[in-house]
């Protein structure tokens, strides 16, 4: 863990490209399409039809393409906590895929598609993708760590059901309800800048759309929190930052 995190990954990954990429087509069957469309689930939103767009292929072939690396262990279907704001789920609105193993989300956003070059041994079109890419490939960690934090701090009254929850025209990070009922929601993001009140209300404001009855607002980020934020934190409105995960190994 004392070595920068490029050198372990041009270590333990770049430099065995050949055999780690025999490995997972041993897993994935190695069909060019199915790759593509993991691509474009570790690039994008993950979003169903946004993934296909970006793999160049129709809605139909996608997803028998999907049902397949499901019965592979490969992704899991994820769909939005419609349920938990008292709403049946909307056909309209476009189911999310996951990849099951973090390192495959890795492989699939940053080796597969530039192969060619990695498999040369010249691996500066991997640091630049990396350098684009990192911020927006974390944000997606952060959320999932955040979740894992929701669930260890909630002791008292656990939560029952946790996720997601998005429609045509907006995301939330995390909504939960606990074992007595009460509705929490949350917005993380892996940024450097602080969170202003703005983002705060436009937390607030979501869950009012989405018609979520919330109780516990909690906020998420990288960094920190403006003064008048800080002065907004209440048994209804909760604060955390990176460190704050700590608390994950602690538990561990």
């Amino acid at each position: 863990m004392e070595k920068p995190l490029l050198e372990l990954i041009e270590t333990h990954i770049l430099k065995k490209y050949t055999t780690l990429r025999y490995d997972i087509n041993a897993l994935t069957g190695g069909y060019k399409v199915d790759h593509a469309i993991l691509t474009g689930i570790a690039q994008g939103d993950r979003r169903t039809n946004s993934s296909f767009k970006r793999a160049f292929v129709s809605f139909e072939e996608g997803m028998k393409c999907v049902e397949k690396l499901v019965e592979k262990g490969i992704i899991e279907i994820e769909s939005s906590q419609h349920h938990l704001a008292n709403k049946r789920g909307d056909s309209k609105v476009a189911k999310k895929l996951l990849f099951t193993a973090p390192f495959l989300r890795f492989w699939f956003a940053f080796v597969s598609p530039i192969y060619k070059g990695i498999k040369e041994g010249n691996f500066k079109e991997f640091y630049t993708l990396f350098e684009n890419r990192q911020a927006e490939f974390s944000d997606f960690i952060f959320d999932e760590l955040a979740m894992e934090f929701t669930r260890d701090f909630f002791e008292e009254d656990p939560i029952k059901q946790i996720g997601k929850y998005w429609d045509e025209n907006l995301e939330i990070s995390l909504v939960a309800k606990t074992t007595s009922g009460k509705i929490v929601a949350a917005n993380c993001k892996y940024r450097d800048s602080k969170i202003k009140k703005t983002d705060i209300n436009k937390l607030i404001e979501d869950c009012k759309d989405a018609g979520l009855q919330v109780d516990t607002f909690m906020y998420f980020t990288k960094k920190g929190y403006t003064t008048e934020v800080k002065s907004l934190k209440n048994e209804t409105l909760r604060l955390f930052n990176a460190k704050s995960l700590k608390l994950l190994l602690e538990q561990k």
